[in-house]
């Protein structure tokens, strides 16, 4: 679990050769370094006030509705950097695919691709399963005419990006308990299918199931897209011995919003990437991932892996306790701290208050505080708000302490 800190930190382009040392070297850079200054309607500074869209104070997370997280500068640079040469796609992807085994310290035998999100890992990893590296078979997906066409999935694991996994031609096939897994086990079963978030929910736990697939012989897929921090899930599920693994590259590790990392058996990974862009005639062939977004999903990871979590974590906990020190001076107004179990795993406070005396329903102060200038958007409870702080700006913690405290002060009875 300790892999992470021997990584020696050696940039992945450098490794490559794709572009000069003197990027990451110097003072960090706020903004991709530019030659000149891009102007016209679109392109000041101002790129979102000029097209008349409002940007938020993101108090919910690492939200994709909301564009994930914000890179770091380095990884803008590395993009910066990749945008100015062509490359093989595949080789880039397979080059970046071992930089990454090697940083997580995969079990042996297992590699990685960057794909578009973890949504498109999901796809394009059950396609792979289904279609090995047939041409013929990867080209008439998703027709399963002749192939298996049946995936296991818990009835409780059931949600909305089980859209991907339908993609593919399949059919779930749902179970409760392990007796449910053997009854349901064919001819016809390709995989089994975990939803990492959704493990309180079943009876079958995380490390349950992949026994189970191993009992029945059957590749066992884990969908763990925002089940980062802590970093070392990022290792932890192919240890258990799940032959696949989906994270989610924009959000905690804070690579471009459309990445993702799909981690497994090298042989699946190759025929993932044999279903996905930039192969035509595929079922991926949309998910476009280009050269920036895998070189700065790898250095995003390298930086991620190399970060002070308990000092971030800290920070987190400081941020919520400047907003609530200043909240609770108003009469009626309490705050309750929790992590959550799986996904977005950090310091998260309750906001509440007495009805009796501030008159101000939830629905109220969400829609006051997103209309506020700037937008502040938190999550909305059923007797209160509750909010994270890991996505926020500095001194952003202070414009929603002075906001909010003016909402519910305007509300007193």
């Amino acid at each position: 679990m300790e892999a992470y800190k021997k990584w020696n930190r050696r940039s992945f382009l450098g490794g490559l050769g794709l572009m000069a040392g003197s990027v990451f070297s110097g003072p960090k850079l706020w903004g991709r370094p530019q030659k000149s200054v891009a102007s016209g309607r679109g392109l000041s500074r101002d790129v979102y006030e000029d097209l008349g869209v409002t940007t938020i104070i993101n108090g919910q997370g690492t939200m994709t509705m909301l564009g994930g997280s914000l890179i770091p500068p380095e990884v803008e640079a590395a993009m910066d950097a990749a945008s100015r040469h062509f490359v093989s796609i595949p080789e880039l992807e397979v080059a970046a695919g071992k930089r990454i085994a090697e940083m997580l310290k995969l079990p042996e035998g297992y590699s990685a691709l960057v794909t578009s999100g973890a949504a498109g890992a999901i796809q394009c990893g059950i396609s792979g399963v289904l279609t090995g590296d047939d041409p013929t078979l990867i080209q008439r997906l998703p027709d399963l005419t002749g192939m298996k066409s049946e995936v296991i999935i818990q009835k409780s694991h059931r949600y909305p990006f089980d859209h991907q996994i339908r993609a593919t031609g399949v059919k779930l096939v749902e179970v409760e308990t392990r007796e449910d897994v053997r009854k349901a086990v064919g001819p016809q079963t390709a995989l089994m299918f975990f939803t990492n978030y959704l493990n309180g929910a079943g009876r079958i736990k995380v490390d349950e199931w992949v026994k189970l697939s191993m009992e029945h012989h059957l590749p066992c897929f884990n969908d763990a897209a925002a089940d980062t921090p802590p970093v070392s899930h990022l290792w932890d599920y192919t240890k258990m011995g799940y032959d696949l693994v989906a994270f989610s590259g924009g959000k905690a590790i804070r690579g471009p919003q459309c990445a993702g990392l799909l981690l497994g058996q090298k042989d699946l990974i190759s025929y993932a990437l044999l279903n996905n862009s930039p192969y035509e005639d595929t079922l991926g062939r949309g998910q476009k991932v280009g050269k920036e977004e895998i070189v700065g999903m790898v250095k995003a990871l390298e930086l991620y892996l190399n970060d002070d979590h308990e000092a971030l974590t800290q920070e987190w906990w400081r941020r919520l306790d400047t907003i609530s020190r200043q909240i609770t001076r108003v009469p009626g107004v309490s705050t309750a701290y929790y992590i959550p179990a799986i996904a977005n795993h950090v310091p998260t406070m309750e906001i509440n208050w007495d009805p009796r005396r501030i008159s101000l329903t939830p629905e109220q102060a969400f829609q006051l505080l997103k209309n506020s200038k700037p937008s502040i958007l938190l999550e909305k409870t059923r007797i209160g708000l509750a909010m994270n702080s890991f996505m926020l700006q500095p001194g952003e913690d202070k414009i929603i302490a002075q906001r909010l405290t003016e909402i519910l002060r305007a509300h007193r009875v």
